[in-house]
């Protein structure tokens, strides 16, 4: 595996429940900005089961998911079981869900 995926998948790693975070956010915090394509197939190419790669959206809080596949549902009643609210548009409302990681996150969990 990439050290780029590592260090994303290890973004993703932090992702409380209840909360999510954009690809572009992850890239961010991963060091790797305009890379939220990366993200994407860094979570495609991960075997760890326990990741919570269902607390990431698109920019404007969408599953990116098409609804017709079968990871549509499964993320959205993941994120349901969180008590994370999905809008009837299948948004999630990221002023409410957005992750903000703290500042001891920042300098003593991510790495860049």
């Amino acid at each position: 595996m990439s050290k780029s995926y590592e260090k994303i998948l290890s973004v993703v790693s932090l992702i409380p429940s209840s909360c999510v975070a954009s690809y572009g956010q992850i890239a961010d915090l991963s060091g790797m900005p305009n890379c939220s394509r990366l993200v994407s197939k860094a979570l495609k190419s991960s075997k760890n089961k326990s990741l919570p790669w269902h607390r990431v959206v698109n920019s404007q809080g969408k599953i990116a998911f098409k609804a017709s596949d079968p990871n549509f549902r499964l993320q959205l009643s993941l994120l349901r079981e969180e008590g994370i609210e999905i809008k009837n548009n299948n948004k999630v409302n990221l002023e409410k869900h957005r992750w903000q990681p703290s500042l001891e996150t920042m300098l003593f969990e991510l790495s860049f």
